[in-house]
């Protein structure tokens, strides 16, 4: 009998054993067989975040993540609507997404709001002021919530001072943006800090899109340039704002690339496309397992340094040939 109970306890523990090791080998098939959740949330149509979310599409394929294979990217835009940016936000929350990726200031404000008692992970992109917006207290340290991302301030002081290598005798400068943007606001505050004593700031601030033409039309006349921050209002009428800028000969320099390449004269820019590769690899670690919170957020790696010689034609400016060399593109 002892002999027996003996062969009956070595039969369980290998019958044990062997259900631990199908359980265990079940739950890792099942964990690389789910498919994740991606929401993707952009605040307007324009190139310059376009380039943003294909940027991060395919490096998110590089990492792995592929469409339809292991991950779904659900990607709304909320056409410049910050209660449309709420809805879409509170949608993924209760789709339950494993991460969220925000683009601009307005979409990760709203995901940052919806996600604070659900706790699903945010990746913010093309933020010019991360802390400034609330999204973030410290660009030095982990957030230890549910966001990390990456930062984008736009170079403005180097912008400016291209401005005034190509214009020596720019003094007066209009600045088009919505006051209602805080990532504007916080460019337009350093500038004029930059500026102080060497440039007068003419502001022209618009609500929305259907604005830019009068805000434009308001600064001919009064100012030796215009300049246009990388606002998200602005720019979705930036062929608007360039037409005028021409016709007025008011030369047009931007914060983003893309509008160089449709007639503004020059920009130090940020790259979008990098951008969008750089919040995937984030994005990326979050599915792997990390979690946000404790991911420090990114500065932006990588800027553009752009002329349409095009554009300085049409505004009889000659480019000077130092500028000329260092560009990273010149549009003929």
């Amino acid at each position: 009998m002892k002999k027996f109970s003996l062969i009956m306890t070595v039969v369980l523990l290998s019958g044990l054993v062997l259900m631990s090791g199908c359980s265990s080998k079940t739950s890792q098939t099942q964990g690389e067989n789910k498919v994740f959740k991606v929401g993707v949330s952009q605040f307007v149509d324009h190139p310059a975040l376009n380039l943003d979310q294909q940027g991060f599409l395919d490096q998110m394929k590089e990492e792995g993540f592929i469409e339809g294979e292991n991950v779904v990217f659900d990607i709304k835009n909320s056409q410049g609507d910050p209660n449309l940016a709420k809805n879409i936000a509170d949608k993924f929350v209760a789709d339950k997404v494993d991460v969220i990726l925000s683009i601009t200031t307005p979409s990760s404000q709203a995901a940052a709001m919806a996600t604070k008692q659900a706790g699903t992970p945010v990746v913010y992109i093309a933020v010019s002021d991360a802390v400034g917006s609330g999204l973030i207290s410290d660009v030095n340290r982990a957030t230890g919530t549910n966001i990390t991302g990456v930062y984008s301030a736009d170079p403005v002081e180097e912008q400016m001072d291209l401005i005034k290598e190509i214009q020596p005798s720019v003094k007066k400068l209009g600045v088009i943006y919505n006051a209602g943007e805080a990532n504007s606001v916080s460019s337009v505050k350093r500038i004029r800090e930059y500026l102080k004593d060497d440039v007068e700031i003419v502001e022209a601030t618009v609500a929305g899109t259907n604005e830019v033409q009068a805000a434009a039309q308001s600064l001919a006349g009064r100012v030796d340039a215009v300049f246009m921050p990388q606002d998200n209002t602005v720019m979705s009428a930036v062929e608007t704002l360039i037409g005028i800028c021409q016709d007025q000969d008011m030369p047009l320099y931007t914060g983003d690339t893309e509008s160089v390449k449709k007639g503004a004269l020059a920009t130090l820019g940020n790259d979008e496309y990098d951008c969008g590769r750089q919040g995937a690899v984030l994005a990326a670690r979050i599915l792997r397992g990390e979690k946000a919170g404790e991911i420090v957020s990114e500065k932006i790696r990588k800027r553009t340094l752009l002329i349409n010689q095009s554009a300085a034609n049409e505004y009889n400016i000659t480019i000077p040939q130092e500028i000329l060399k260092r560009a990273d593109e010149v549009i003929k």
